[in-house]
């Protein structure tokens, strides 16, 4: 090829980017709304378009700027659905050379600034055309302060001006915005549509491209028509007379079809041996790892969709091979099955992409699969294990016993029949952990050597409400913010059952565990001042007072309580001294009896 033909080559995204409404591709909504309003003069000062990349945002943008601006061959047209492609301003729309037709990048003009100087501009009309034309790509990506700007001039417009906003982040638009917009959802291209239109470019091309390649383009264009042309360039550039599937599939790096429903279907056999074989096949040959996890994880959508419901196999547009093994498979699978499989390659996908070995991973992911198809669903394995627990024991029981021991065996039993493992639920601590009162609570914490929440819990805890299984108490200043899921957590561990552990800043909380110890303390001292005996020592011996009470009914604990450094846990209330028990103390008695 000679060198001013190489200079002069475009792609195909550009060469066939569609000149008028009619020739918008799956966007029918679009092209009868704006041909209306076009051909009733009721033509909105500004518009919206969105949609996924590819679709034909920015195009539709410029088809519109010369519908509007188009003169005809004459010079005497007006606005038109279908312009003419030749007068003076089509063409140098066509061109990017209009000087009324202003593209705005908002991704690199997105300040204030940037949309001052377009509200300067567009008070001055129009050069030459019939309005003055603003398209704004990629507009989510103006700062609030330039959306703040834009509002009055957006909603009222000299009568020469016309905005065009296209983004793919339509909820990064202010409703502000959109409230004075003309709104337009430009669709994703299905996979048979998109194909269609790639057989024919490519017939446009004088080449031939084969109803297979042309079904794999589309399906990895993910309905972008810009994505599909640009596949197309390589699978033309790549191949020397016609394009097959073989050659998209290398050129992709894509797995047999055909193979990946083999794979599947090894892998619900539980067949690993066969599986990882397969897939060793298919990475020699040039598949993606990441690309066969995809795969799989269409094959079990397209599956469950089959199951659930089968008349959707008519319209899924798959080849009819598929269709029929498609739907024989999800006949021999369970929901539950497939909804677990689904699962495990959804979170496979981003161990492979982020493993630095991607095939091993894919390999232990397959592995994985194959062991998980043959577990028993829960509501198999609970009905199994009860029938197994309804069985007479072994041997006869005089105290009740029996039943248990008849139940482990079964279960047992059931186990050792199950080629696949089954992890059974780790069992409740023993009920001795049953809680009555936050004391005991508190208290749990101690024994358990959770020096730090114990001192909280202690000190600083306010309860408001307090039953087993649900905490509540009054906000704790300078708390770490880990603490109420902390405790949840440890009760969860210690007795056995799930705990709310919350905040109530509006009630009025208990006081806390140390206030109470303090007061009973206080109390008793008070009552032992006041015994005649007590007394008449204290009055013998001025300045004496009372140090503390001891007696049988309340051992001296067995720790030394240490002041709290600012900031461990949190503030004690006004009025009341904050201490903490170390982690290497314990008590030897319970010093709230």
């Amino acid at each position: 090829m000679a060198e001013s033909e190489t200079a002069q080559y475009q792609v195909l995204a550009r060469k066939y980017r569609p000149t008028r409404l009619s020739d918008l591709v799956g966007q029918e909504a679009l092209v009868r709304t704006l041909a209306n309003a076009i051909e009733t003069g009721r033509i909105h000062h500004a518009f919206v378009l969105t949609g996924v990349r590819g679709v034909g945002k920015t195009t539709t943008a410029r088809i519109v700027a010369r519908a509007l601006n188009c003169i005809g061959p004459d010079g005497k047209g007006g606005p038109t659905i279908d312009p003419c492609g030749v007068c003076e301003h089509c063409v140098a729309i066509a061109e990017d050379k209009h000087l009324d037709v202003i593209e705005i990048d908002a991704a690199s003009n997105n300040g204030v600034q940037n949309v001052r100087e377009l509200i300067e501009a567009v008070r001055y009309r129009p050069v030459s055309a019939r309005y003055k034309i603003y398209i704004v790509d990629e507009v989510h990506m103006l700062s609030n302060q330039a959306w703040n700007a834009l509002l009055k001039t957006l909603e009222e417009p000299p009568a020469h001006a016309k905005f065009i906003f296209a983004t793919t982040e339509i909820r990064k638009v202010p409703v502000t915005v959109l409230s004075r917009c003309q709104r337009f959802d430009l669709r994703r291209f299905d996979q048979a549509t998109l194909a269609k239109h790639l057989t024919n470019v490519a017939a446009k091309e004088n080449r031939e491209v084969a109803q297979g390649a042309a079904a794999l383009l589309a399906r990895a264009a993910d309905g972008s028509a810009r994505d599909g042309l640009s596949l197309l360039d390589r699978a033309l550039a790549s191949a020397e007379g016609e394009v097959t599937e073989e050659q998209v599939r290398n050129l992709l790096g894509l797995a047999d079809r055909a193979q990946g429903f083999d794979l599947f279907e090894e892998i619900m056999k539980g067949d690993a041996s066969a599986a990882l074989v397969r897939v060793a096949d298919l990475y020699a040959r040039g598949a993606e790892p990441l690309v066969v996890v995809q795969d799989l994880l269409e094959i079990a959508h397209t599956l469950t969709r089959f199951k659930v419901a089968p008349d959707l196999a008519n319209e899924s547009g798959l080849p009819e091979t598929e269709c029929v093994r498609g739907l024989a498979m999800a006949k021999s699978l369970t929901v539950p099955v497939l909804a677990r499989s689904w699962q495990v390659l959804l979170k496979g996908v981003g161990e492979v992409q982020n493993a630095p070995q991607p095939f091993a991973a894919l390999e232990m992911l397959i592995v994985r699969l194959c062991y998980a198809a043959n577990l028993p669903s829960p509501a198999d394995l609970v009905d199994r294990l009860t029938k197994a627990g309804d069985a007479p024991a072994g041997r006869p029981n005089g105290g009740g016993g029996g039943g248990g021991g008849a139940r482990a065996m079964a279960a047992a039993a059931l186990v050792a029949s199950n080629p696949a493992p089954v992890t059974m639920a780790r069992a409740a601590p023993s009920a001795a952990t049953e809680l009555a009162t936050f004391a005991e609570l508190a208290q749990l914490f101690q024994d358990k050597r959770e020096g730090r929440l114990y001192g909280v819990l202690y000190n600083s805890a306010r309860i408001v409400t307090f039953e087993p299984g649900r905490l509540t108490l009054m906000p704790i200043p300078s708390v770490d913010k880990n603490f109420a899921p902390q405790v949840a957590a440890k009760l969860q561990e210690w007795t056995g059952r799930v705990w709310l552990v919350s905040f109530d800043g509006q009630a009025q909380g208990e006081p806390t565990l140390a206030t109470r110890a303090a007061q009973a303390r206080d109390a008793k001292k008070q009552a032992a001042t006041e015994d005649p005996l007590v007394a008449a020592v204290l009055a013998a011996f001025p300045g004496a007072y009372v140090e503390s009470v001891r007696g049988n009914e309340e051992p001296v604990p067995a720790f030394t309580a240490v002041p709290v450094e600012a900031g461990d846990v949190g503030d004690a209330p006004e009025g009341e001294e904050a201490y903490m028990i170390p982690d290497n103390y314990e008590l030897d008695e319970d010093p709230f009896a």
